[in-house]
Formats: C-alpha cells, sequence, structure tokens
C-alpha cells in the first residue's frame, strides 16, 4: 500500500507507523484507518515490535469530523463496525508486542486507539480525553471495554461522563498506562523500550499476550488450563533453551524470536 496519511519504516525489527496528519493533529478519517489496520497487520509479519506514535504536537485527536468520505454518508455504527474493529482487531491480535508512543493530545478514539497497545508510554506533556460526550456520543473504539478494566470502574464513569482531560502523570497513576515520562529525552526513552522488546523472546511475548488478554474473560481454572497451554509452547522453544544456558553461563540471551 502506497500510505497517504501515516510513514511507515522498519529498522532493527522496529515497525514505526507513525501518524502524518499533523495540521489536523492527526484526525482519524476512512483512509487512515484502513492504512493503519494495513501497516499494523503486514508489521505483525516481519517486526518483532510495532510503535504507533503521532507526527508533530498530538498523538491523534480522534475521528476526523470534516472527514468528507466519512461525512456522505455519515453511519456510526457501520463505521465502528467495519473501520474501526478490524484496526483495533489488528493491534490487539498483532502477534509481536505492540507500544503507543503518545507524544501529545490522545482524544476520542484517538485515546482508545493508543490503549488499544499493549503498552502505552506517553511524555509527560501529553493527556488523555473521552471527548465524546461533549458532542452527544458515548465512548467508542473500545474505550467503555479498555477503561474500566485498566483504571477501575470509578474512574471509567468519571473519565466518560465528565469528559475531563486526564493528564499523563494522572493516566500513570490510575493505571491507565505503562508511565509517563519527561518530555526531554521521550523518542530516546520509547526507543529504548522497542529495542529492548526487539531483541527478547518474540514468541514468549505472543504467549503473554494471548495469556493475560485472554484473563478478562476466562475462569481461574480456565485461565491456569491456558497458562499451561502457552508455557507448554514456550518450554520447547530454543529461546527457552538459550534462556537457561545464558542464565547458567551469566551472560545475556541472544533471543531467535518467532
Amino acid at each position: 500500500m502506497e500510505y497517504q496519511t501515516l510513514t511507515y519504516t522498519l529498522e532493527d525489527g522496529v515497525a514505526l507507523i507513525t501518524l502524518n496528519r499533523p495540521d489536523v493533529m492527526n484526525a482519524l478519517t476512512s483512509q487512515m484507518r484502513a492504512e493503519i489496520t494495513y501497516a499494523v497487520t503486514e508489521a505483525g509479519k516481519t517486526a518483532r515490535v510495532v510503535v504507533l506514535t503521532g507526527a508533530g504536537r498530538a498523538f491523534c485527536s480522534g475521528q476526523d469530523l470534516g472527514d468528507r468520505a466519512g461525512a456522505a454518508s455519515l453511519d456510526l455504527e457501520r463505521t465502528l463496525r467495519d473501520e474501526y474493529a478490524p484496526m483495533l482487531r489488528a493491534i490487539v491480535d498483532c502477534p509481536v508486542p505492540t507500544i503507543a508512543a503518545v507524544n501529545g493530545a490522545a482524544a476520542g478514539a484517538g485515546a482508545n486507539l493508543a490503549l488499544a497497545a499493549d503498552v502505552v508510554i506517553a511524555t509527560q506533556s501529553a493527556y488523555f480525553l473521552q471527548a465524546f460526550t461533549r458532542i452527544g456520543l458515548i465512548p467508542d473504539a473500545g474505550g467503555t471495554y479498555v477503561l474500566p478494566r485498566q483504571m477501575g470502574m470509578a474512574k471509567a464513569m468519571g473519565a466518560a461522563l465528565f469528559a475531563d482531560k486526564i493528564s499523563a502523570q494522572q493516566a500513570d497513576d490510575w493505571g491507565m498506562i505503562w508511565e509517563a515520562v519527561a518530555d526531554e529525552g521521550f523518542d530516546a526513552h520509547w526507543k529504548a523500550r522497542a529495542a529492548h522488546l526487539a531483541s527478547g523472546p518474540t514468541a514468549a511475548y505472543g504467549s503473554v499476550k494471548s495469556a493475560i488478554r485472554g484473563s478478562w474473560t476466562n475462569t481461574f481454572e480456565d485461565q491456569l488450563a491456558l497458562e499451561a497451554h502457552e508455557q507448554g509452547k514456550c518450554g520447547k522453544s530454543r529461546d527457552f533453551k538459550e534462556g537457561v544456558i545464558a542464565f547458567m553461563e551469566k551472560r545475556p540471551a541472544k533471543f531467535e524470536g518467532r
């Protein structure tokens, strides 16, 4: 695909997807959603980690309300089902770790796009905003699913009803994201995090994702069975053997990944 709304690079196992409509704070259009879905799917085939970030001062301001392609036949149910759902599933189901490097405002569907990633790293000046009730809507793009699981019912309900800005530090304190870091050195920080995952046992990372995400709907007994299954796969891998040998030899492991 020839990208029009984002840039895509793959270097040292790290696929970097940069939303690239800075003049409108990287607002989502039909074209951008299709490109994100394609880029993440392709990255999952070749990369060892996928990073989503934004160009300019924002990560993503949510749905572009001026998107002519979407406005021509405004049907929010269809749009969410046919465009947002595949994009979010591509991120959640990606076989390698996904990182959202939130470099600025993440509002509306843009906030929930970020929260779909496995790990969210935000700069201190960034914020998250469930802006939906400001225009008479409910949180979508997975927001009503992710928020109560990450920050608890009380915080999720307040965030959805009041539509207040949540600073990166608040999001960190509430368990909504992995970490908020200083603006200075932000790029170097998330790049180091991505490099760490790219050099790791990516097959095991895939099993971690399956086990943790599966726990949200499993009973305890189901989860024990899932852990046993995934651990059995990991235990047969060359990475496990390398990890044990490296531990015994007191050296860094050299993982092959998937």
